[in-house]
C-alpha cells in the first residue's frame, strides 16, 4: 500500500513536536480529498512509542527508521534516507513542519527529488488533482495561493496554523521498519554538544505571548541603582524591569514572554525572543504586545495570532490597526493590574 500524502514527523531528543501531529491532520485533510491513507515518517533511536503515537493520530501507516546513528538529528542521513523511501514508493505531497529541522529537510529533499517546495503555507485545499497552498507573502500582507506542479508537492506547515486531531488511544498498527543509509556520504558531520537556553514555554508552541518593545524602557518612576551611571545601561536595566512585569504576565497565563527586534538590538532581552521576519514567527491563540509600536517586520511574525491585544501609551501606533483589542495607556500601571485580575480570576 502506498498513500499519496506523508507527513515527517519532527522529533528533538527522541520525544515528537506538538506541530508534527497539527500537520498530520493537515495530511488527513488532503487525504480526504485525494483518497487513500496518511504516511507518517519517524526516524530516531527508541521511537517505536512515537510510532505508536502517529497511528494514534490518524496515521494508517508508519515508516519507522530506529537506530542509534539517528539518535541525533543529522540532514546528510536523514535525506539520504527520505529521498530514497519517496523515490521507492512515490508520495503525491510530503507534508513536514515549519521547523528548523522541517525546512532544511524539505529544502534537501527536494533537491534530490527534483521537484519544489512550498514554505511556512498556512491554508492547503486540492483543486484539479493539485494541492494550493496559502502562504504570507510581502511581510505578511498579502496572502498568495500557490502550487507545486512537480511530485513529490513538498510542503512546509507553519507552526500553530492547523488543529491537531483528536487523540484515539484504540487506533494501531504495525509500522514497516526500514534502515537507514549510513554511507560515507551521509555521515560527513556529527553532533558535539547540546547547549540549552532557559527554561520556559517556547515560543513557537505557545498559546499565549507577551511581548514587549522599546517603550519598556520609558518609566520615569522607576529608577535605576546608584552603581549604574552609564545612560545606556540606566536604559537597559529599565526595561529589563519591565520584562520581568511581562514574564509574570505570561507566567499566570501560561504563556511565553517575547519582543520586537527593537528591544533586542538594543540589548534588553535576548535575541531567541524576537519575534518577526528575522526572529520567531508565531500563531498563538493570543498575543500581547506591550509597548510595541508595530513595525511591519514584527507584524510579519505575528499578524496570524488567532486574538492581538495591544497595550501602547501612543494611540496612533501602527500596531491598533491589526489588534483585536487595544489600550492606550502606561504599561506600568495596565500590566500588573491584568496580573493581579488574572491570578484572582485563575485562582493563581
Amino acid at each position: 500500500m502506498s498513500n499519496k500524502v506523508w507527513v515527517y514527523i519532527d522529533l528533538f531528543h527522541s520525544e515528537p513536536l506538538i506541530t508534527s501531529w497539527e500537520v498530520l491532520g493537515a495530511g488527513l485533510s488532503l487525504a480526504d480529498s485525494l483518497g487513500g491513507g496518511v504516511t507518517a515518517v519517524v526516524f530516531g533511536k527508541d521511537v517505536a512509542e512515537v510510532s505508536r503515537q502517529a497511528f494514534g493520530y490518524g496515521a494508517n501507516q508508519v515508516f519507522l527508521a530506529d537506530d542509534p546513528a539517528l539518535d541525533d538529528y543529522r540532514p546528510e542521513p536523514y535525506t539520504s534516507l527520505l529521498a530514497r523511501l519517496a523515490k521507492e514508493h512515490q508520495p503525491e505531497v510530503f507534508l513536514f513542519p515549519t521547523t528548523t529541522r522541517g525546512r532544511e529537510l524539505a529544502a534537501m529533499c527536494a533537491v534530490d527529488l527534483d521537484t519544489g517546495v512550498l514554505p511556512d503555507v498556512t491554508e492547503l485545499e486540492v483543486k484539479d488533482g493539485l494541492v494550493q497552498a496559502t502562504r504570507p507573502i510581502y511581510g505578511g500582507k498579502l496572502l498568495s495561493k500557490v502550487v507545486c506542479h512537480s511530485k513529490p508537492q513538498i510542503i512546509t506547515c507553519r507552526v500553530r496554523a492547523f488543529p491537531r486531531p483528536a487523540f484515539d488511544p484504540q487506533a494501531g498498527g504495525e509500522p514497516v521498519n526500514v534502515q537507514p543509509e549510513l554511507t560515507s556520504e551521509s555521515q560527513k558531520t556529527r553532533v558535539v554538544e547540546y547547549i540549552g537556553t532557559s527554561g520556559g514555554v517556547s515560543l513557537s508552541d505557545a498559546g499565549v505571548i507577551v511581548s514587549g518593545g522599546r517603550g519598556l524602557s520609558n518609566n520615569p518612576n522607576l529608577e535605576p541603582p546608584a552603581e549604574i551611571t552609564d545612560e545606556k545601561e540606566r536604559e537597559i536595566w529599565k526595561a529589563q524591569q519591565g520584562f520581568k512585569l511581562l514574564g509574570e504576565l505570561a507566567e499566570v497565563l501560561g504563556g511565553a514572554v517575547g519582543a520586537s527586534r527593537a528591544a533586542v538590538d538594543a540589548g534588553y532581552i535576548p535575541y531567541q525572543h524576537q519575534v518577526g521576519q528575522t526572529g520567531k514567527v508565531v500563531s498563538p491563540d493570543l498575543y500581547v504586545a506591550v509597548g510595541i509600536s508595530g513595525a511591519i517586520q514584527h507584524l510579519a511574525g505575528m499578524r496570524t495570532s488567532k486574538i492581538i491585544v495591544a497595550i501602547n501609551k501612543d494611540p496612533d501606533a501602527p500596531i491598533f490597526k491589526l489588534a483585536r483589542f487595544g489600550v492606550v495607556g502606561d504599561a506600568y500601571e495596565i500590566v500588573p493590574a491584568l496580573v493581579e485580575a488574572f491570578r484572582k480570576k485563575l485562582g493563581k
